[in-house]
């Protein structure tokens, strides 16, 4: 049985490997990649889309995401999983002079992180709200796509990285 991913988003331990692991079945598809790792027998598969300089960014990450997931969760959970990832490339397109860099998948036997990188460095101007907070105020028309973020994914943060930032969400693949 394949290694569950579970516990904290320990995001540079867990999700990036490191040590001695090699890669396998190397898949280059039109726009990116997918690797499968030996660590966790070779369950844990890693999806690569540059998102810079594509026409229509919005379109492959719903492609992209949807294919990645197809017989890996159920229809209602891969839904969920497009709906954050276009939310959150479409937050990259509207909120940075940069525009979204890539998406990352990891995909684990119970979950799946989401990377969307920009160049945007101020990881301070991503607010969100506390988890199930009842109590915000009505919803201004910007705003509204984090607070889906957050009913959507088990938590969601941002990264600081050396070229910018990612926003990181942690959805479960699991019927609720």
């Amino acid at each position: 049985m394949a290694a569950a991913y579970r516990g904290a988003l320990d995001v540079p331990r867990l999700v990036r490997p490191t040590g001695d692991y090699r890669e396998r079945d190397m898949k280059v598809f039109r726009s990116g990649s997918v690797t499968k790792h030996e660590f966790a027998d070779g369950q844990v598969v890693h999806r690569r889309v540059p998102l810079s300089d594509v026409d229509d960014p919005l379109v492959l990450t719903r492609e992209q995401v949807r294919e990645a997931l197809r017989g890996r969760a159920p229809d209602s959970r891969v839904d969920d999983a497009v709906l954050v990832a276009v939310e959150l490339v479409t937050n990259a397109l509207r909120h940075t002079r940069s525009g979204p860099a890539r998406m990352e998948l990891d995909i684990y036997e119970d979950t799946a992180v989401l990377w969307v990188h920009d160049g945007g460095r101020d990881a301070d101007a991503v607010r969100g709200c506390p988890h199930n907070d009842t109590t915000s105020p009505e919803l201004h028309e910007d705003g509204r796509g984090l607070h889906l973020v957050d009913a959507l994914t088990t938590r969601w943060l941002v990264w600081p990285t050396l070229g910018g930032k990612a926003v990181v969400a942690e959805i479960g693949l699991l019927a609720e």
